[in-house]
């Protein structure tokens, strides 16, 4: 059993997301803060009820709510509009399976008959009184007061669930987070249970009261129970430290993971890591869908193969969702199960236009990758124009780089460049082309037809690539200056640049002397 599709409104970043799962295995692939992270949230939550281990009900606040959607629900309100109040809605779209048939229905906001669960935090219709008064004087209200909502967890059947009820179970695993380790402790546990018989488990549990026991009977615990017996303005009555003693402290919750005889939190970040994923993905084995963010966390590449390998395994067996930022993971597992994400836009590589499709098909990751993490990209022909275009943007924003600013610098080849804009335009990055006219802008304009507004380009047919629009730019003093050369020819000192393209465009870059950029080029950093 299996998630087709997941849809969420207003859940933190996301807006309105409609969300096509593949059956097997599915690569989210987006910068930070657009949500990837959360929409693995949202489809746990839909599945289990539970936000951070804890039920939802419990953890309602205002920051779960969309910011822009509040923030247009009490503008509307401070103008006297008034709107039904925000909502959050998650729905997770089951696969058409013979035992999920009383799950199935319309009962959401598609209005499809399939099978699935759906998740709504509103107000609570028998608080509105008091959320009317609340929101009397909307521009004192900066949040949504979520005392007054609750939460509906129904199938689209329109019968109510349970956790125990939702027929697809997830997990989810996230490296970074000390939580993962309890995936250790039910994999330990299991492992107890399986090895152990109960008489066995009765006798080790029996030793280790009595290892207990004896330890607080030892000298050293009576002299210490001396002093706290001593404190008599804390109770009337005796204060003592002892060993937790209770079934909740049993011998099997206080086995420590070692890793060749070190103790598991004292291990590397890598292997704790690898070693998080695969005890969670082993303890789990039970869960229909794994959602699994940032695999690649602090493990070199050698690592990350072996790690990577066994998640292959498990996209077999089960389905599998991964939030990354690494080519390298992209790569190796296939960018055919690549999602590109971008907050509330999104696509598959497969709707892109056909040529598209195929020459990113064909591609290493690690190029698509940086258009799809960047903020604005620049894409330009080659090194010695990415050198330039670098340094032109440092010149223009004070010293500071392109990436300390979000935008990414990327050589392609010409031919590929709109390929890279299909990309940018479905996902609405901001993009911009540096390229040269080759003394035909006419033919430049056919050639990027349909593509033209992110093309900068020189108009002027005689300086046909980047040296002469440098040469028409600067005087022959100031290149000479950067360049250490001392030619008296316009003639030659043009010779010199274009058969030395990027020795002179490193020495642009990293010369203390200033210089003047063609115009396209500042356009290029400018939009």
């Amino acid at each position: 059993m299996r998630i087709t599709r997941v849809v969420a409104k207003n859940f933190k970043v996301l807006r309105d997301v409609n969300l096509t799962l593949n059956k097997g295995l599915t690569i989210l692939v987006g910068d930070n803060e657009t949500g990837k992270s959360t929409l693995l949230e949202a489809i746990h939550l839909v599945l289990t009820g539970l936000l951070y281990g804890r039920l939802i009900a419990n953890e309602l606040a205002p920051y779960l709510f969309n910011s822009q959607t509040v923030g247009e629900y009490l503008t509307k309100l401070g103008e006297g509009q008034f709107q039904p109040p925000p909502y959050i809605l998650i729905e997770a779209y089951f696969e058409d399976h013979p035992d999920l048939a009383k799950h199935r229905g319309i009962n959401n906001s598609l209005k499809l008959d399939v099978p699935g669960v759906s998740m709504k935090i509103e107000l609570n219709e028998d608080y509105l009184p008091n959320f009317r008064e609340y929101m009397a004087d909307p521009l004192r209200v900066d949040a949504i007061p979520t005392e007054y909502y609750s939460v509906r967890w129904f199938s689209f059947a329109h019968n109510p669930v349970t956790q125990r009820s939702v027929p697809v179970k997830s997990t989810i695993i996230d490296t970074y987070s000390t939580r993962t380790f309890s995936g250790a402790d039910r994999y330990i546990a299991g492992i107890v249970e399986a090895a152990l018989s109960a008489k066995e488990q009765a006798d080790l549990s029996l030793a280790y009261r009595e290892l207990r026991s004896g330890f607080s009977k030892q000298p050293q615990m009576e002299a210490l129970n001396k002093h706290f017996a001593a404190q008599k303005d804390i109770s009337d009555k005796k204060l003592s430290v002892s060993l937790d003693m209770s079934a909740r402290s049993g011998w099997e919750s206080n086995l420590m993971p070692f890793l060749d005889s070190i103790p598991f939190t004292n291990a590397g970040k890598g292997e704790q890591s690898s070693a998080k994923l695969r005890l969670a993905v082993q303890s789990y084995a039970d869960a229909h869908i794994v959602l699994v963010e940032e695999p690649e966390n602090h493990l070199s590449y050698s690592n990350m193969h072996r790690l990577v390998s066994k998640v292959a395994e498990v996209a077999a067996t089960q389905q599998l969702v991964i939030a990354t930022h690494s080519s390298f993971v992209l790569n190796k597992l296939g960018v055919e199960n690549v999602i590109l994400f971008c907050g509330n836009n999104h696509l598959t590589l497969e709707q892109l236009p056909p040529d598209t499709y195929n020459y990113f098909m064909k591609l290493p990751g690690h190029d698509t990758l940086r258009l799809i993490l960047a903020t604005k990209a620049i894409l330009v022909e080659g090194p010695s124009d990415e050198l330039i275009v670098q340094r032109a943007f440092a010149d223009s924003n004070d010293g500071k780089s392109p990436l300390e600013m979000g935008v990414d610098v990327i050589s392609v080849k010409s031919l590929s460049f709109k390929r890279f804009l299909d990309i940018a335009k479905a996902l609405k990055i901001s993009a911009r082309v540096v390229t040269d006219n080759d003394g035909s802008v006419e033919k430049l304009k056919k050639r990027y037809e349909g593509y033209i507004e992110y093309i900068c380009y020189d108009e002027d047919e005689c300086c046909k690539t980047l040296e002469p629009q440098l040469l028409k730019a600067n005087s022959r003093q100031t290149l000479n200056a950067v360049f250490g050369t001392i030619f008296t020819d316009h003639a030659d000192l043009l010779e010199f640049m274009s058969l030395n393209k990027t020795d002179c465009a490193l020495k642009i870059f990293s010369s203390q002397q200033r210089i003047t950029y063609p115009a396209y080029i500042l356009d290029a950093i400018k939009k």
